[in-house]
């Protein structure tokens, strides 16, 4: 089934099919694997044919060779540069970074002595 298919590689495939869930792909003639939504692109994707569409080339990577139940498990994210974290850069630009003093946890370590405080008081 996979004489020429090895984890890690990249292949040039064709997009045979979408389901739901994923979208098949051909990486030769004898020879078809499955890229879960999850392996399509970096962020959420909420429908598949936003991304593909049957005919479609893409490149994957090989990311798991099942030979007892001759699956291949494949990713098209792989084969991407992860994009910058613009959103997170945002929002710790916004002063919200949780090492900042003046946010996250830190708000509770300064009402920890008051809470204590009341405590005693009671």
């Amino acid at each position: 089934m996979t004489a020429n298919v090895e984890n890690g590689q990249v292949i040039e495939g064709k997009v045979t099919g979408i389901q739901p869930y994923g979208a098949f792909v051909a990486i030769d003639g004898d020879t078809q694997g499955l890229v879960h939504i999850s392996e399509i692109t970096h962020g959420y994707v909420k429908d598949i044919n936003d991304y593909l569409s049957v005919g479609d080339t893409v490149n994957v990577k090989v990311i798991q060779i099942d030979e007892e139940k001759g699956k291949i498990s494949l990713s098209i994210r792989a084969t991407e540069e992860a994009p910058e974290e613009t959103a997170k850069q945002e929002y710790v630009a916004k002063g919200n970074d949780s090492t900042n003093d003046t946010g996250g946890f830190n708000i509770l370590k300064d009402k920890l002595q008051d809470w204590i405080d009341q405590t005693k008081n009671k």
